[in-house]
């Protein structure tokens, strides 16, 4: 099972790497196109859009299983403490719920998106299955976080200010 999920993983990984380089190439392009000839690259706006939500989107579920969010160790201080389990457990629920939340938006935008055939303005690329991409990549994002909830509290390594080394080996 480890090595299938390494496998998709690093699939994933590569898609990101591709998705990136083709993000750079096509902005390269397009302001070279824009400065030396005054021509800019038709549809790159809407091509980038996409690739962005791709990038993304396609990476959200990967940073979440491996906790790799944006935080704030202010009070880790205290927050770290075994007796605050409960709080990381909730604080991994209500993650979890706002990325169903976002799953649940998108998957309707995805749904009104195919009635209407909604398009990109330039390339005429159906937003329909972006949306979709979305939302399934939010679910999944959901369920890792969701998984959190049971896993071990995160811990981090306790920094020692230099006052307090000088302290203790008094």
């Amino acid at each position: 099972m480890d090595a299938y999920l390494s496998r998709i993983r690093k699939g994933v990984e590569a898609l990101l790497i591709l998705t990136l380089a083709g993000m750079v190439l096509l902005t390269f392009i397009d302001v070279i196109g824009r400065r030396l000839f005054g021509a800019p690259l038709y549809g790159a706006h809407d091509a980038t859009e996409h690739l962005m939500a791709i990038m993304v989107f396609c990476g959200l579920p990967l940073l979440t299983a491996a906790r790799g969010h944006l935080t704030v160790d202010l009070f880790d201080k205290w927050l770290l403490r075994p007796g605050w389990v409960w709080w990381h457990r909730l604080v991994s629920a209500l993650v979890a719920l706002v990325l169903l939340l976002i799953a649940y938006e998108f998957l309707n935008s995805a749904i009104e998106a195919g009635k209407i055939q909604e398009i990109s303005q330039s390339l005429s690329i159906p937003r329909g299955g972006m949306y979709g991409f979305i939302a399934f990549t939010s679910l999944l994002s959901a369920l890792a976080a969701l998984l959190g909830c049971f896993a071990a509290p995160p811990s981090h390594p306790v920094t020692v200010q230099p006052h307090d080394a000088q302290e203790r080996a008094k």
